[in-house]
């Protein structure tokens, strides 16, 4: 069966293979069975509605994806992700106000492990330490790069996890904690120490964070202290803008997430100690 997987927009963990469309069918559709209209986030819901009306002249068409709430079901690689990128458990125990993970997943849940060079679970080191051993085992097995984009829990980072981690040849491209609220510090600050005790900190950059940005009650100047604070630790921080369901983003936010998000930027300001 012909499946077109339909996504509202393109990004760099898109699938890139012939039945992937990004928008309309057009005036030539292609001949599929079903359509498969996939969206993420909430913001992009209208436009996922209007695709859902535009693919049923083509074909039986459902609209699926994190955006609606659902829990997901089991990985199946290249699918809805490019190859590559892997998810080996689903949801977070924890119950973080700004996100969605632990709702829609309602709790957490390991799934069967497939090859991947870029894990995107929403919390690994919430796995049990057999499963987290497996992911590893399956990581060195592989030939790219190998980067941790869906974030490890600073909080729960342990030896054993960084042994592992520095167990991966070469060391992992990039790594990514994050510092969502000011309680977040000592915990990344604890990450940071053990990270730089297995020689994962340097001059190399591969440990990030996400820094979260423009919540209610944050302001431009509590934000750059948190970013800076992330570099003084020896991470290269990417700041993160807040949107909510609607996803709105205040102009002002957006210029200063613009510059936060930028490595060469952010290296300029480690090396001049300047502030924005």
């Amino acid at each position: 069966m012909r499946v077109a997987r339909v996504f509202p927009r393109r990004t760099k963990a898109s699938p890139d293979d012939g039945l992937a469309f990004f928008g309309p069918p057009g005036l030539f559709p292609p001949e599929v069975d079903r359509a498969e209209i996939s969206v993420t986030f909430t913001w992009d819901l209208p436009e996922a509605e209007r695709l859902l009306k535009a693919w049923r002249h083509v074909a039986p068409s459902q609209l699926g994806g994190p955006a609606l709430g659902l829990p997901s079901g089991e990985f199946e690689p290249g699918r809805y992700l490019r190859r590559g990128y892997v998810i080996t458990s689903r949801g977070c125990p924890n119950r973080c106000w700004f996100c969605s993970a632990w709702k829609r997943e309602q709790g957490f849940r390991e799934l069967k492990i497939h090859a991947g060079t870029n894990v995107l679970d929403d919390n690994l080191l919430a796995a049990s330490p057999e499963h987290i051993a497996a992911v590893f085992d399956m990581l060195r097995r592989q030939k790219g790069p190998i980067e941790f984009t869906g974030g490890l829990e600073a909080a729960r980072l342990k030896p054993w996890h960084v042994t592992l981690l520095a167990s991966l040849h070469p060391n992992p491209k990039q790594v990514f904690l994050a510092y969502d609220t000011p309680d977040d510090y000592e915990p990344l600050r604890n990450a940071a120490a053990l990270l730089r005790s297995a020689g994962l900190i340097g001059p190399a950059k591969r440990i990030r964070a996400y820094v979260l940005v423009g919540y209610p009650g944050d302001s431009t100047a509590a934000a750059e202290r948190r970013l800076h604070d992330t570099l003084a630790l020896g991470i290269l921080p990417m700041a993160m803008l807040y949107r909510g369901d609607a996803g709105l983003r205040d102009p002002s936010w957006m210029r200063f997430q613009k510059y936060w998000s930028r490595p060469a930027f952010i290296s300029h300001v480690s090396k001049e100690g300047i502030r924005t």
